[in-house]
């Protein structure tokens, strides 16, 4: 479903991603491991359509990745995305329409993870005065509500105590379980062998 060819990418003098290519099934669960800096955040970008690879392409469903493709991508990424002052449920809302979904499912959507990751209670909250967890449980609705094909997750567990961690895990495994393709950046070799079955190394 995805297909990544012999991506490229440099930054001034600094080569972060050469000639890498993998591949990633309906379903399939596939971490890319790397140190600081090793380009995991970069990829991720090139994937998503934020960042052009130097040379190489990106495929989606045997077609090179194209705008259109985009709604179908969910990305939680490393950095908080999150407007400070709109309140939790309207935010989560307004994001998987911006993905293409009608009002009426991302409400139903929303509504449905909110009660599944504990954060119901909290719903009209401004996204500012939350806390860098409960932000990052936010990203993660964000990333999903719109029930993405492909999934793409940049350190998910920054945040997070272990008990949050384990739901993230199953989440995860739930949505892999129904056919959605995950790729998932860590530095954390615990968290990749426990989750993934598939090592992209950069």
């Amino acid at each position: 479903m995805l297909k990544v060819n012999h991506i490229s990418k440099a930054f001034g003098e600094k080569r972060v991603i050469d000639d890498l290519s993998f591949c990633l099934e309906l379903g399939e669960k596939a971490a890319v491991m790397g140190s600081n800096g090793a380009g995991k955040t970069t990829l991720m970008r090139i994937i998503s359509g934020l960042l052009p690879a130097d040379s190489g392409s990106v495929e989606w469903e045997g077609h090179r990745l194209t705008a259109a493709d985009f709604a179908a991508i969910g990305y939680l990424p490393e950095e908080r995305g999150l407007y400070a002052n709109m309140k939790v449920e309207e935010q989560a809302i307004y994001m998987a329409q911006l993905k293409g979904m009608p009002l009426r499912a991302a409400k139903q959507s929303v509504a449905e993870w909110f009660e599944r990751l504990g954060m119901s209670d909290w719903r009209h909250r401004y996204t500012g005065s939350l806390s860098k967890g409960m932000q990052q449980r936010l990203q993660f609705v964000v990333a999903v509500a719109h029930r993405p094909k492909l999934l793409l997750l940049d350190e998910p567990f920054s945040g997070f105590d272990e008990a949050t961690s384990a739901i993230l895990c199953r989440e995860i495994n739930s949505l892999s379980e129904s056919g959605v393709a995950v790729l998932l950046a860590t530095h954390n070799h615990q968290a990749a062998a426990e989750l993934c079955t598939k090592i992209v190394q950069l």
